[in-house]
């Protein structure tokens, strides 16, 4: 049994791979986390049966997961882990969110499923931003500090062809993983400090983007409906929502062709900074 040892927001993470299968799809989409083996704070064992063909997933005293082919194995695999760190890191207020640096601050883009959140997001890190998260957002309220969750940037379809997918990319029947070291803006390791958000809504019929600053009533409303875990902290998780919409600039971003979406973004986080 091969072994990847992660350290992911500070906590041990021991996967145990039964098979090359597994290794590979769960090298690919967390091997950039592989991290020293400070204490084993979460520990997996997956692999595939060999007489079904089925993937599993398996945690000591929980019943085991299975899945049919290896979109399901990693869709799995990543709800289950990020249930898990909501867990052992209860202080951080977790939302649903891709999270990008610009020089010494970070964005959150926040999007319903389909929204294009991350095809954005592999977007712009080809005009010179830095990749933290493509899922997670774990904010520390006390500092309204992002921390890294360097999983693999996952994509429903291709990208256009202007923003073309590296070799690396691990394709599943379910999506595209591009790895965290094939990330054109390189990663950041650190936390950095949360300068604006941004609610993307994808438009393909509009002659071009736009962007709408919200009120941070608005805002509040939106972020509250995108946190992973409130019941964490204090007024059920509102308090979290009014402090992030408070203290950052909170907009309505309709995103329509990639490039000029990337341009509009620019431009307004450097006129909110």
């Amino acid at each position: 049994m091969r072994v990847l040892t992660l350290r992911v927001l500070d906590r041990g993470v021991r996967v145990g791979c039964e098979e090359p299968d597994t290794e590979a799809l769960v090298t690919a989409a967390y091997g950039y986390m592989q991290g020293d083996s400070r204490g084993t704070d979460l520990d997996y064992t997956v692999g595939r049966d060999g007489v079904a063909a089925t993937f599993f997933i398996k945690r000591p005293g929980i019943e085991p997961l299975t899945a049919r082919d290896d979109g399901q194995f990693l869709a799995l695999f990543d709800q289950d882990i990020a249930i898990e760190l909501q867990k052992l890191r209860c202080d951080l207020y977790f939302i649903h969110a891709a999270v990008l640096q610009r020089a010494d601050v970070a964005l959150m883009l926040i999007a319903k499923a389909g929204g294009g959140k991350s095809t954005v997001c592999w977007a712009l890190m080809h005009h010179g931003f830095r990749y933290l998260s493509d899922e997670l957002g774990p904010v520390d309220l006390k500092t309204l500090e992002v921390l890294p969750y360097a999983r693999a940037l996952a994509l429903k379809k291709q990208p256009p062809a202007s923003y073309p997918l590296p070799p690396q990319t691990i394709r599943t029947s379910r999506s595209l993983h591009v790895p965290a070291e094939d990330m054109p803006g390189g990663i950041s390791r650190v936390r950095a400090p949360l300068s604006a958000v941004f609610f993307l809504r994808y438009e393909p019929g509009v002659p071009g983007p736009s962007m709408r600053r919200l009120s941070a009533a608005e805002a509040t409303a939106r972020l509250y409906a995108n946190v992973l875990n409130p019941l964490a902290h204090a007024g059920d998780g509102l308090d979290g929502a009014i402090r992030i919409a408070t203290a950052s600039p909170c907009f309505e971003f309709v995103t329509a062709d990639l490039t000029a979406s990337c341009a509009l973004l620019t431009a307004t986080l450097e006129q909110s900074l």
